[in-house]
C-alpha cells in the first residue's frame, strides 16, 4: 500500500469520528477505500457516505447494482474491488457465468432485459462517458429516471473507489490472489 494504513490509535480525532462512522454503518467496517480517504477526513466522511447510498438505498435491485460494479471494477481492471464485488454479485444472484465473462471481457450471458441494459449501459458510460440517446431511453423506460441517475451514480462512485484502490495500491487480502488479467 503506497499510504499509510492509518490504526485507530493513529488516527486524528476527525479520521477516527469518520472510521468510527463507517463501522456504525451498514458496512460495519472501514471499507477499503476509506484506508486512503482517512488522509482527508473530510473527503473520507463525505465518500463514504454515498457510498453507503449507492451500495445499499438506491431504487435497484442488487444484483443490479453489483453488475454495474463488475463493469466498472473490470474496465479500470481494480482487483480489490473485482475481489468484493464479484462475491458480492453471487450472493445477489448474478450468475457466476456472467462473472467469468465480465472478467474475461467477453460478452455475459445475460437473462433478463433489465440486465442487459444494466451491462449495455454501464459498459457505454464507463468507456465513453457517455450513452446514446436509443440507449438513455431503453434505461429510462427500464429503469425510470431515477433509477438512470442512480445508476450513473454508482458508476461514478465505483470509478472512484477505483481508481484510489489502484492509485493508492490497496492489495488483495493475504493469501487472495486475483483473476483478472490487465
Amino acid at each position: 500500500m503506497r499510504i499509510k494504513d492509518l490504526t485507530l490509535d493513529e488516527m486524528t480525532p476527525a479520521q477516527r469520528a469518520v472510521a468510527d462512522e463507517a463501522i456504525a454503518g451498514k458496512r460495519g467496517r472501514v471499507p477499503a477505500p476509506l484506508r486512503a480517504w482517512l488522509h482527508s477526513p473530510e473527503l473520507g466522511r463525505r465518500a463514504q457516505h454515498l457510498g453507503a447510498f449507492v451500495r445499499y438505498d438506491t431504487s435497484l435491485s442488487p444484483a443490479l447494482s453489483e453488475l454495474a460494479i463488475l463493469v466498472v471494477a473490470r474496465f479500470w481492471t481494480s482487483h480489490f474491488e473485482w475481489y468484493a464485488h464479484a462475491r458480492e454479485a453471487l450472493k445477489t444472484g448474478v450468475s457466476p457465468d456472467v462473472i467469468a465473462a465480465i472478467a474475461a471481457r467477453a460478452t455475459p450471458p445475460l437473462e433478463s432485459e433489465a440486465d442487459q441494459i444494466v451491462f449495455d449501459f454501464s459498459t457505454a458510460v464507463v468507456t465513453s462517458g457517455r450513452a446514446s440517446d436509443a440507449l438513455y431511453a431503453r434505461a429510462v423506460a427500464a429503469l425510470g429516471e431515477s433509477g438512470v441517475v442512480e445508476l450513473v451514480g454508482i458508476l461514478g462512485y465505483y470509478t472512484l473507489v477505483a481508481f484510489t484502490l489502484n492509485v493508492f495500491d490497496i492489495g488483495l487480502p493475504d493469501g487472495e490472489t486475483s483473476i483478472l488479467k490487465a
